[in-house]
């Protein structure tokens, strides 16, 4: 397989957006997918080029295994990205993603490879707080349905539910398993988004991201739980192209 042929199994790129002065990858949450982020390149001024990662076990990558250790995905994605770093790039995650992009992040920098302008980090505690989320492991339905988020068509369909559990249980034995912890923070500003009444990604347990870099932090506490309603996302996005457009500086359209 090509270079070219593999990058395309892992990101997902918007047509006529590859001229774009600055990029913007994008990590789904545990259990999601790069469709996720299907209506972000049209949300975005037309100088971000945003670009869903797309991770093993979902879509059109069904039947490929789960990755379920951080240090791998990140060898991998390094190598995915690094032709994609020729100009200045951003990472933003959501849940599972965003400890992907910091950790990803931490990898390209030991590897010698640019790093991003910024991460933001959206309902993802931070490294250093203890894994309080352990139901996951005896009873996954019910983990699935105290988070929100998932259709609830979803339940109500064995076949489509036992399609779903076994890549969630990978993404989240990932994140359970990561004890990564790097003796220098980033260098670049870190924003971060937390529901004030989500339960793993609260603003308490999103605050200690501050100390993941010696560079700019802030902590926008949104209302609602785990994950984004319509309206939330779109203040998210404006937020993100703004913060974004200023450290590239571009013009915001």
């Amino acid at each position: 397989m090509s270079p070219s042929d593999d990058a395309a199994r892992w990101l997902r790129r918007p047509r006529g957006a590859a001229s774009a002065p600055v990029r913007l990858f994008c990590f789904h949450h545990a259990g999601g997918a790069a469709w996720l982020y299907r209506d972000w390149p049209r949300r975005l001024p037309a100088g971000i080029e945003a670009i869903a990662v797309q991770l093993p076990g979902r879509g059109e990558r069904f039947r490929e295994p789960p990755m379920q250790r951080m240090a791998p995905l990140v060898d991998r994605l390094a190598g995915v990205v690094a032709p994609l770093l020729d100009r200045p790039f951003a990472f933003f995650g959501l849940s599972m993603g965003a400890r992907i992009a910091w950790a990803l992040a931490h990898g390209l920098r030991d590897r010698g490879l640019p790093t991003p302008l910024a991460l933001y980090l959206a309902s993802a505690a931070a490294p250093a707080e203890p894994d309080r989320r352990t139901d996951w492991k005896q009873d996954l339905v019910g983990y699935l349905r105290s988070m929100g988020g998932t259709p609830p068509e979803v339940f109500t369909e064995p076949e489509l539910l036992a399609a779903v559990l076994p890549t969630l249980r990978a993404d989240l034995t990932l994140v359970d398993t990561l004890r990564f912890r790097p003796r220098t923070p980033l260098d670049v500003p870190i924003l971060a988004f937390a529901g004030r009444d989500d339960p793993e990604g609260s603003p308490q347990r999103m605050r200690g991201w501050g100390a993941e870099t010696t560079g700019r932090f802030e902590l926008t506490v949104r209302p609602g739980g785990h994950f984004f309603d319509a309206a939330e996302e779109s203040r998210l996005i404006r937020t993100v192209a703004g913060d974004l457009c200023a450290l590239a500086h571009l013009e915001p359209v």
